[in-house]
């Protein structure tokens, strides 16, 4: 049984920090790209950061670009994501998927492994 859980959300003050975790089971990560996205009330789901297999590329949302960094640690089944500088706008419930690919677009995970998410609040 794929499964994705997202750990790591909360409530932070705008110029904050946070570090997401998505920790995967029942799967090998080091064969899967792993994309993090969120969606907040009134929004629509938007990617955020995607790493390939290997980690060796990575792509970002302009909206985040210098203020997050994606990473995975394959020996721990894990990625990360590293907020730093939150606003308001970066609130929303934050989602890891996996699609056992090299790489892909954001819309290349609609098809793959999904978890539950985890909030993210930045307000002060």
């Amino acid at each position: 049984q794929l499964q994705l859980v997202e750990s790591g959300g909360g409530l932070v003050q705008p110029g904050g920090s946070l570090k997401l975790s998505c920790t995967a089971s029942g799967f090998t990560l080091s064969n899967y790209a792993i994309a993090w996205f969120r969606q907040a009330p009134g929004k629509a789901r938007e990617g955020v950061s995607v790493i390939s297999s290997s980690g060796s590329h990575t792509r970002y949302a302009a909206s985040v670009k210098g203020r997050f960094a994606i990473s995975r640690d394959n020996t721990k089944n894990t990625v990360h994501l590293q907020m730093n500088n939150l606003n308001p706008e970066d609130t929303g419930v934050y989602l890891c998927a996996a699609v056992r690919d090299y790489y892909g677009y954001y819309s290349d995970f609609d098809g793959g492994s999904w978890g539950q998410g985890t909030q993210v609040t930045v307000s002060s």
